[in-house]
């Protein structure tokens, strides 16, 4: 479904642990917006039923059913900067995405 690199995944570990979210994770969903058509929602939530549910010892992604087809073979990373932190989404789903990376075409 959707992998995570090993930052991602610490990283993940690290915000699970420090909001205390009883099996929490990152829930994902692209919804429609931005620039280019579609874009990412991400939030430290719990798991909803029907959720796809990706768990990487303990660093939890939900993914809502609607959302899955647009995620099929994605990876997440982490990245902090000088330009700022936060999840990086890999998507080869994504035909092209805008000049700023919050949105893309499927």
């Amino acid at each position: 479904m959707v992998t995570l690199t090993d930052g991602a995944a610490d990283k993940l570990r690290q915000l699970i642990a420090a909001e205390d979210i009883p099996v929490g994770g990152l829930r994902v969903q692209v919804i429609p917006g931005g620039c280019s058509g579609f874009e990412y929602s991400l939030a430290l939530a719990s798991a909803e039923d029907g959720d796809e549910v990706v768990d990487d010892d303990g660093a939890r992604v939900f993914i809502d059913r609607l959302s899955i087809p647009y995620l099929i073979g994605a990876e997440f990373d982490y990245e902090d900067s000088f330009q700022g932190a936060g999840f990086i989404i890999k998507n080869p789903n994504a035909d092209s995405s805008c000049g700023c990376g919050k949105s893309f075409t499927a």
